[in-house]
């Protein structure tokens, strides 16, 4: 049996690439600029390339530490699609104190 393809993402090239996954090889570099792409797991969608908002949206997440691995049940759980999204649990994470990772994965704010 094969081994199980897993995304990585290129910010700057707005690319996604599925590869095998090897915890020996943890550095991966993308085809066309060479750059570090990031691990963001098998449950990973990648929007259009000319979806700016969408991979903007994208890029705070990863950079929040937010990837997108299936859980036991089904898929990654909720994430923010839109910009709007991302600033109304921003807003909720500096006005109650609560760690901004984890207010990105709420579904519904209080």
């Amino acid at each position: 049996m094969p081994p199980s393809k897993t995304s990585y993402v290129c910010l700057p090239c707005r690319a996604s690439y599925k590869q095998p996954y090897d915890r020996e090889r943890a550095d991966r570099a993308c085809p066309r600029c060479t750059g570090a792409l990031i691990h963001v797991g098998s449950a990973f969608a990648a929007p259009r390339r000319r979806d700016t908002a969408a991979w903007r949206t994208l890029s705070v997440l990863l950079n929040a530490g937010i990837r997108f691995h299936k859980s036991c049940c089904g898929g990654p759980g909720y994430r923010p699609r839109t910009l709007r999204e991302v600033k109304e649990r921003m807003a909720y994470a500096e006005r109650t104190g609560e760690p901004f990772a984890k207010s990105l994965l709420r579904y519904e704010l209080p």
